[in-house]
């Protein structure tokens, strides 16, 4: 099974995965552009048991933003390092960390909050898959 490891961008925090990531894809939400300073934010989603803080998890700080959400950054300097969405048993590693691991999204989540159209040939969900207790709807591009 690969392992991919990746760092925050000052290299105090070190994250390890195993696998391969169960999704990847881009969120238009209002709390993601907020968090990121950019219009859109990139996502791989992982199951808890396949990552692992090898370094300097008292570095990484939190809070939770949402009732679905838990944001952890590096205290250092300030880069968003992971999500915890524990209600869907999933952690959502940004997709400039792991390293090695090619970015292929699948999918545009919230796009009806979007402020940049992407047209890309992804599917465009209003908010989210019903599978985790979104609508599903998609939207045109």
């Amino acid at each position: 099974m690969a392992t991919h490891k990746g760092t925050c961008y000052c290299g105090a925090v070190e994250i390890e995965t195993t696998g391969d990531p169960i999704d990847m894809g881009f969120c238009h939400c209002d709390g993601c552009r907020k968090y990121s300073g950019a219009p859109i934010a990139a996502f791989t989603l992982w199951k808890p048991e396949q990552v692992k803080v090898t370094k300097g998890e008292s570095l990484l700080s939190k809070f939770k933003s949402s009732d679905m959400s838990v944001r952890r950054f590096c205290n250092r300097c300030g880069a968003h390092v992971m999500v915890d969405h524990p209600t869907l048993g999933l952690v959502d590693i940004r997709a400039g960390l792991p390293d090695e691991v090619a970015f292929k999204p699948s999918v545009h989540l919230n796009y009806e909050d979007t402020i940049l159209h992407v047209r890309d040939g992804l599917p465009k969900l209003k908010d989210f898959p019903t599978a985790i207790g979104g609508s599903g709807e998609a939207l045109p591009e």
